[in-house]
């Protein structure tokens, strides 16, 4: 599972799983000439190689440790946290739908999904286009309830035990989410990074699950 995409700036980003970095990191040395040095801080990791390409990634959990420049490839600070083992919450959000639940490395344990159906815009005028966009919103207030409190339900009871909580799915709707003062503190615990998922389903919080594991590398040529 490999899933690519541009970023701001130029360069693209990478998501490769803990187990496969090793094997990443000597295919970009090769790739790039080999590799100059490794800076590492609490919160990035910068691997720069020799024809001035460069491999980051950002902490989603935890810290990097130790700290400092190195010579050379030094992977040591990324595997450690990309491999700790860590209990996550997962919510999936759009307006049709919503998944969420418990995984431990990679595995769900606990989860609950569900779909609601809620009408595409009405591109004709008038009162009936009114009349349309209401129901519309009173469909996407009903679907957006029962998600937090599934949320509420699934995760408040062991929020204590999570270590992190990853978001997938349309933004507007997990802000709708993050406002509801229940779930203050399951998004308390929220990677800044949220996850493009289809509509959810059981399959896509399974691959969600996979995907929360990932290490997520900026690579800039």
């Amino acid at each position: 599972m490999t899933k690519v995409r541009p970023v701001s700036g130029g360069g693209r980003a990478v998501e490769v799983e803990p187990e496969r970095l090793t094997g990443w990191f000597s295919r970009f040395a090769a790739r790039h000439g080999g590799v100059v040095g490794t800076s590492v801080e609490a919160s990035s990791f910068v691997v720069t190689a020799v024809d001035g390409a460069s491999a980051s990634v950002s902490a989603a959990f935890g810290e990097f440790t130790p700290a400092g420049d190195f010579e050379g490839l030094a992977l040591e600070p990324l595997l450690t946290l990309a491999l700790a083992r860590r209990r996550i919450g997962l919510v999936l959000v759009r307006l049709g739908g919503h998944s969420v639940g418990v995984a431990v490395d990679g595995v769900v344990e606990v989860s609950t999904t569900d779909s609601r159906q809620v009408h595409g815009r009405n591109k004709a005028g008038g009162w009936s286009q009114q009349r349309f966009a209401r129901r519309r919103e009173g469909q996407a207030r009903v679907a957006l309830q029962a998600a937090a409190d599934d949320v509420a339900r699934v995760l408040l009871p062991v929020v204590g035990s999570l270590d992190a909580v990853v978001l997938g799915g349309d933004r507007q709707a997990l802000d709708v989410l993050r406002a509801d003062r229940r779930l203050a503190p399951v998004f308390a615990l929220a990677s800044p990074r949220v996850l493009d998922v289809p509509e959810p389903r059981r399959s896509v919080l399974d691959e969600a699950a996979q995907r929360a594991r990932a290490v997520e590398i900026v690579v800039r040529d």
